[in-house]
């Protein structure tokens, strides 16, 4: 039986100065509606998949916890993970409300240390910013601007203010000097909230560029609450790498950076002990673009875009105390990634050669099934319909998904909930259970729950929901949606602040822009945040 500590007890390992991983195995709309500041996303539905990589020594001390409420899914994933190979596992008893009970406060979102951290940037470093009403009224005097947006170019597609160039932050110190036309141009950065805004435009200020910068207050959605139109469908990305001669006083600036950060350029021989010591875990992420990452990168390493790490870091490492190192082929844009982890609270550094360095990161332990499902394409389908009309149809695709369209007759399910969703259904053992899902490891995961649970007949299509169309087999008449409280997989709060409700952009904003007030002095400790060019040169001229 899994050992089990108290809330106080675990805010005590969150301060111990020891690694430690906090894993919510709740839903992603239940973690995003109260969690731990510290708490790392580990949805149960998707638990094998996701473990290895944010937790991949399987020595690691953990903590799993879940809504406390007596269903037993902390418990569940604790006999997964065992079963895995973990064996420092430890529940949180009474889950999310007893830590709720102690006094301690539930952070409502995501990315939540990420966002706060961003506040916090703001308010140190007292980065510039303007606001949408201001932006207008210096292109409308003829002021020459580069507005550049510093997401990722999927959701710069989606909406954009006019006119951006997409530029993810991590790009920035690389690729941006091939948009200025000189050292006199003011420079934009936007986002569709706060965080990328200030984290982009800090970023150019930490590296000493020469031109105005300034974040936009509130991206995108500042801009829409302020009646102005977004563009939609913008193929503007950013420019390919600058010529040599510019390469270097880019590289110049960042390796600036890195001094006054002091972090450490680590050789092969250095990195490699870093991921060789078993005793603490190290990240070995290549932060350059998804094109450049598939053209070839070190044995071993994970692809975690530089923008998206620091924006997002709960999504790429999930133990605090870890060590992170991170490289690219420029020696450019690691350093600056490198310095935003180290004010994150990590233990950070950059690989030297880059990509070139000879060293090799082990693989993750394995934790997926052995056995898969067996699999239905359109024509086994077909006839094991035409047998057993009376087959289940248990749909686990998002529930946005399975309201737009569905297998007449489906019902919908998530992985931690699919027991009691067949009791509800009456379903005997012998009975077929057909899952449709949009990845099949998570239609075998869950089909693993039904197996140990006693049903013999589980299934799962080949290509989820088309695999049924394909099989011209009957979809529900009209698109049926779900009680809100039965979406756990959907965290209404972050989107419906995209779907033209103004109430739910302001909302969004205002908690962002709330999270500090919010944090205890502990949890506001774990940051330590640079003095700005600007400020360090004010503080040696002190000196």
């Amino acid at each position: 039986m899994t050992q089990s500590i108290d809330a106080v007890t675990l805010r005590g390992w969150l301060n111990d100065g020891q690694p430690l991983a906090l894993f919510d195995v709740r839903e992603h709309g239940q973690y995003g509606e109260g969690h731990p500041f510290f708490a790392v996303p580990l949805p149960y539905s998707r638990l094998e998949l996701d473990v290895a990589v944010l937790a991949p020594r399987l020595a690691e001390r953990i903590v799993l916890f879940d809504d406390g409420d007596g269903d037993g899914v902390a418990e569940l994933a604790a006999q997964r993970l065992a079963g895995l190979g973990y064996s420092n596992l430890t529940l949180l008893a009474g889950g999310a409300a007893a830590w709720a009970a102690a006094g301690y406060t539930l952070f409502k979102g995501v990315n939540v240390p990420s966002k706060t951290f961003g506040e916090l940037v703001e308010h140190q470093q007292h980065t510039p910013r303007l606001s949408a009403a201001e932006l207008v009224a210096r292109r409308d005097s003829g002021e020459p601007l580069v507005l550049v947006d510093g997401r990722t170019f999927a959701e710069h597609q989606k909406m954009t203010i006019p006119g951006a160039h997409s530029l993810p932050n991590g790009e920035l110190a690389l690729r941006l000097a091939a948009l200025l036309p000189d050292a006199q141009t003011t420079v934009v950065v936007h986002c569709a909230g706060r965080t990328r805004s200030i984290i982009g435009a800090q970023t150019l200020r930490n590296l000493g560029l020469p031109n105005p910068v300034l974040a936009l207050e509130n991206g995108t959605q500042g801009w829409y609450l302020a009646d102005h139109a977004l563009e939609h469908g913008s193929q503007r990305r950013y420019p390919a790498a600058p010529p040599a001669s510019e390469l270097a006083e880019a590289r110049a600036r960042s390796a600036r950076l890195l001094q006054r950060a002091g972090l450490p350029a680590l050789s092969a021989t250095q990195a490699q002990q870093w991921l060789d010591d078993e005793s603490r875990t190290t990240y070995l992420l290549d932060i350059r673009t998804a094109e450049e990452f598939a053209q070839g990168s070190i044995d071993g390493a994970r692809h975690a875009p530089g923008g998206q790490l620091v924006q997002a870091t709960d999504q790429y490492i999930g133990v605090r105390g870890s060590r992170v190192i991170v490289f690219d082929d420029d020696g450019v844009r690691a350093p600056v990634v490198a310095s935003w982890l180290y004010q994150l609270g990590y233990e950070s550094a950059v690989l030297a050669h880059g990509v070139n360095a000879a060293i090799k990161a082990s693989a993750p332990p394995r934790t997926l099934p052995a056995h898969a499902l067996p699999v239905l394409d359109a024509n086994l389908l077909r006839a094991l319909y035409a047998q057993a009309p009376d087959a289940l149809r248990i749909d686990l695709r998002e529930s946005a998904e399975y309201a737009r369209g569905h297998a007449e007759g489906a019902a919908w399910s998530i992985r931690p909930r699919l027991p009691a969703t067949l009791d509800r259904l009456g379903a005997a053992p012998d009975q077929p259970v057909i899952l449709i899902a949009s990845e099949p490891h998570v239609a075998n995961l869950a089909g693993q729950d039904l197996l140990a649970a006693g049903y013999r007949h589980v299934y799962r299509l080949a290509e989820g929901y088309r695999t049924w169309q394909a099989a011209g087999l009957p979809e529900a008449a009209e698109p049926v949606g779900l009680p809100p409280e039965a979406r756990i997989d959907y965290l209404f709060f972050v989107h419906d602040r995209h779907e033209g409700n103004k109430d739910a952009a302001r909302a969004y904003l205002a908690w962002e822009t709330g999270l500090i007030a919010q944090c205890a002095p502990d949890e506001l400790g774990h940051f330590r945040i640079l003095a700005s060019a600007g400020q360090a040169a004010d503080q040696s001229k002190a000196a």
